[in-house]
């Protein structure tokens, strides 16, 4: 059986997500698609809509044949990290080819810019310092850099757009897999619809899962959701909202992550991952200031600091997740099965014996500290959703079995 590899968060699963699994399998010739997805917190730095277990329902009843969780300590990483823990999760799943979504369209202008920036690398490195030191964010030298060395290169060659948020990911997925010099051939389908952080707009069936969480925070009505979704995706979401006190923002969160601000002080704080220059200080005035997450944001966001980088840092406030911890975990060291199709089962007899990690389907029968920090995200995550109203799900990653869908 021949398997293609996704790299997804579904938050939520919607008809853009089933157009590119759908495309994906079709491009590829597949026989099946496997997703690593990341967890109950993002590569945005911020908690999912709803958890991991309701998500890869939505998968599966969707065109997704196996789901594995990508570590906490990834999915919540950097481009460049987040990208190099799922190329290696994908290939150890034996995957024949790795496929995402992209507003280029077309797989040679990543390898172009790989290419070039590969013969560049030093001056590369040198012109995002500079741009930094000038006090660009980083995205901004990123972009920056790359401006100039496109300018300078073969202009016969066609570069991707390196702007777009999806174009973005899509390099260092290229990245990541000439890295580890997989034998998996990548491919890329063009993103259809309405652009990544833009709003859902009445009419169009494929909306970013950015506009349609915040069509739904706006008016607190899945109703008004309901047409960018399969059916399976509108179910799950009625579910979640009858059994949970909340669906996943750090609006809900924020008491929680107020209380780990102000109990740790800036000195605990200062050895959080992905903290640093002293924002620390600011973190633990903003929390004595607000009780809104928007005030706090408002008090520590800068030009210096993206929103998403300081969601990234929040999240490992939130998590208790250190610069010693991170050190631990060089790299993806299991496959967490979250759930499974009649065809993904018979993909796992077929090939598991040839995975390059070992497979996980009981989280108590497995030792491992990223599984343990894994665990640990869950639990909170349980918590930041139950707001004190009901008995958080504690404990649950150790009771829930891989979803079979039959």
């Amino acid at each position: 059986m021949k398997a293609t590899g996704i790299i997804v968060e579904y938050n939520p699963y919607h008809n853009g997500h089933k157009f590119h699994a759908t495309e994906a399998k079709k491009a590829t010739n597949a026989d099946l698609i496997i997703a690593v997805m990341s967890g109950n917190f993002l590569q945005r730095g911020e908690p999912a809509f709803v958890d991991k277990w309701a998500r890869t329902k939505m998968a599966l009843s969707n065109g997704i044949d196996l789901v594995f969780e990508l570590p906490y300590a990834f999915a919540t990483a950097h481009a460049p990290q987040f990208s190099q823990g799922a190329i290696i999760m994908l290939d150890a799943l034996q995957c024949a080819h790795f496929c995402f979504g992209s507003e280029e369209g077309a797989i040679q202008p990543f390898q172009n810019s790989h290419r070039l920036l590969t013969n560049v690398h030093e001056d590369y490195e040198q012109t995002i310092k500079e741009a930094m030191a000038r006090g660009l964010s980083y995205p901004k030298a990123l972009n920056e850099a790359y401006q100039m060395a496109t300018q300078r290169a073969d202009q016969s060659q066609i570069y991707a757009d390196l702007r777009k948020p999806n174009n973005i990911l899509g390099y260092h997925y290229i990245q990541a897999a000439h890295h580890i010099k997989t034998s998996m051939q990548a491919a890329t389908i063009q993103r259809t619809g309405a652009a990544y952080h833009e709003d859902a707009m009445p009419g169009n069936p494929i909306a970013s899962a950015t506009g349609i969480r915040k069509n739904f925070f706006t008016t607190q009505s899945l109703r008004d959701i309901r047409s960018y979704s399969p059916q399976a995706t509108h179910e799950r979401l009625m579910h979640w909202q009858a059994s949970h006190a909340s669906f996943g923002s750090w609006e809900s969160f924020y008491p929680l992550l107020r209380f780990s601000i102000l109990r740790d002080g800036p000195e605990r704080l200062s050895g959080i991952a992905d903290v640093t220059e002293g924002i620390e200080n600011l973190f633990y005035t903003a929390a004595t200031l607000n009780d809104t997450f928007e005030g706090f944001m408002k008090d520590v966001k800068s030009k210096r600091y993206t929103w998403t980088r300081l969601q990234r840092m929040l999240t490992h406030v939130f998590t208790g997740f250190t610069y010693d911890m991170r050190k631990e975990i060089e790299a993806p060291s299991y496959l967490r099965l979250l759930g499974m199709t009649q065809t993904g089962r018979e993909y796992l007899n077929e090939h598991k014996k040839q995975f390059k990690l070992p497979l996980v389907s009981k989280a108590a029968a497995f030792s491992d500290s990223s599984l343990t920090l894994d665990i640990h995200a869950a639990n909170l995550y349980a918590l930041g959703i139950s707001k004190g109203n009901e008995t958080p799900l504690m404990g649950a990653d150790y009771t829930t079995s891989p979803i079979y869908f039959k």
